[in-house]
């Protein structure tokens, strides 16, 4: 069985860059800083569903 992804979504540009895998014993979003290639900087990207 394989395990179930999300993206990682850049909070100023909205694209969504990153795949991680779900945690279930994660209860809130995902926030981490990430760079983001399409705004050339480091932005807080969130998990999105």
């Amino acid at each position: 069985m394989a395990a179930k992804k999300v993206a990682l979504a850049c909070s100023v540009c909205g694209s969504r860059n990153y795949m991680v895998t779900k945690k279930p014993n994660r209860l809130e979003r995902l926030e981490v800083m990430k760079f983001c290639k399409f705004c050339g900087q480091h932005t807080m990207h969130r998990e999105t569903m």
